[in-house]
């Protein structure tokens, strides 16, 4: 069984790159840094619209337990660095948990 940890935040159109160059340039290395056990990656998504884009990360663990040890007890907690919250528009204060039931390939 694994854990995927979904966040979802937005940016300006104008602040977009900035903020994924903060994500993958500071606040992905910092999680990774961290060599959290049971850490096993992270996706990102963006979705352009109008008037903001839309990031959405996915952080797999391979425990509920590994997310706590990531995030502490309070694990549904939103990690956003002061860094990634200086481009940030607005963002979700937790993440979503979601147990693993059956992974397919094509």
């Amino acid at each position: 069984m694994s854990i995927k940890r979904i966040w979802h935040g937005w940016t300006t159109v104008e602040n977009a790159d900035s903020y994924w160059r903060v994500l993958s340039g500071t606040v992905i290395p910092g999680i990774e840094a961290k060599e959290i056990g049971g850490f096993r990656g992270i996706e990102v998504l963006r979705r352009d619209e109008e008037s903001e884009v839309e990031f959405v990360t996915i952080m797999t663990f391979d425990s509920l337990q590994s997310v706590v040890d990531f995030q502490g007890e309070d694990y549904e907690r939103a990690y956003v660095p002061d860094v990634a919250r200086a481009v940030l528009k607005r963002w979700d204060t937790t993440a979503s948990h979601y147990e693993v039931l059956e992974r397919r390939s094509a």
